[in-house]
């Protein structure tokens, strides 16, 4: 495999292990072997007027030179509606070269759905729908052929960005820490604690607080990811840390940047509990981070993501390690 395939390769998993731990239940891997995926869309999870299945394939290609392939599926959705809809996810493709964009596209088919829904006209009779009916639906084969999303003339430039040694604002308070809710499987614990930070001081108060609780710093691991957006320099100043769980450090940051959070850390801490978790533990330890960020309200939408994602300076250092 070229080096350039493996590092794909490496982004669309990350992509998808953030999908799944954002959406949950919602989120449907078709064929893992094929990179084909499936999400179904609503205005309102509770109470659902307009919804949409998305089927993304993941190319090799992908994020670097190439789109996902995608097909839109609903019974109402024709002609002007679905030429506009592909027209705002071919968009966001542009205006994002090189990036992950699937949270993008999902956002934006949530925000059409629900100015839809939001409209005069009545939504299709959805109250009705038995579960066989809704088995039915999500089996139901379109004939139309996949929409490839158009390749653009130019590509984005990359953005350069020199850390200075002396930040603008020097903040030397200890910013308030955060502590979510523990998930454990198979004895294994997994918890995560947040702070708000903008500089990289704050990183390191924040760390050396947490390992003062005794419990915290007897932790197998505790993997950590930061993102601070520069004001002056457009763009963000991120790391992060795998503390020994390899590759998990890149995953965590991999999500902090598919919500598009600013001037926060997430730690989440691991305690090995004797059974090998495998894949799991990333799904795990992602559901952690994703669940303090929004309950702390750090998620923004989708217009604030897709303008900032081409801004992003990735500057990781994962540790190289097996699992426990």
């Amino acid at each position: 495999m070229a080096e350039g395939d493996a590092g794909s390769d490496q982004r669309q998993n990350e992509e998808i292990e953030a999908m799944a731990a954002i959406y949950g239940e919602e989120w449907c891997v078709v064929d893992d072997c094929a990179k084909i995926f499936s999400i179904r869309i609503s205005d309102d999870i509770d109470d659902p007027k307009w919804t949409l299945s998305l089927q993304v394939m993941l190319p090799n290609e992908y994020p670097g030179t190439a789109p996902p392939i995608y097909q839109l599926n609903a019974p109402w959705l024709k002609g002007q509606e679905l030429a506009d809809l592909s027209n705002s996810l071919e968009e966001i493709y542009i205006q994002n070269i090189g990036e992950s964009i699937l949270y993008l596209w999902v956002e934006k088919i949530r925000d059409v759905l629900i100015q839809k829904s939001q409209m005069t006209e009545p939504g299709p009779d959805v109250k009705k729908k038995t579960e066989e009916e809704d088995v039915e639906y999500e089996d139901v084969e379109y004939e139309d052929d996949l929409v490839l999303a158009c390749q653009p003339e130019n590509q984005v430039k990359t953005l350069d960005f020199d850390v200075s040694e002396n930040q603008t604002i020097e903040i030397e308070e200890l910013p308030p820490i955060d502590h979510g809710i523990p998930i454990t499987d198979r004895r294994s614990t997994f918890q995560a604690h947040l702070a708000p930070v903008v500089c990289p001081k704050q990183v390191k108060m924040v760390l050396a607080k947490l390992y003062e609780n005794k419990k915290i710093a007897s932790a197998t691991h505790n993997i950590y990811a930061y993102r601070i957006y520069c004001e002056d320099k457009q763009t963000f100043l991120q790391d992060c840390e795998d503390d020994g769980e390899t590759a998990a450090g890149g995953r965590l940051l991999h999500l902090m940047e598919i919500l598009n959070v600013r001037n926060v850390m997430v730690v989440v801490s691991r305690w090995y509990g004797g059974i090998l978790l495998g894949p799991d533990r990333f799904k795990h330890i992602n559901n952690c981070a994703r669940n303090i960020l929004v309950e702390k309200n750090y998620t923004n939408s989708p217009e604030e993501s897709s303008k900032a994602l081409g801004k992003n300076k990735k500057v990781r250092k994962d540790k190289k390690r097996s699992e426990h």
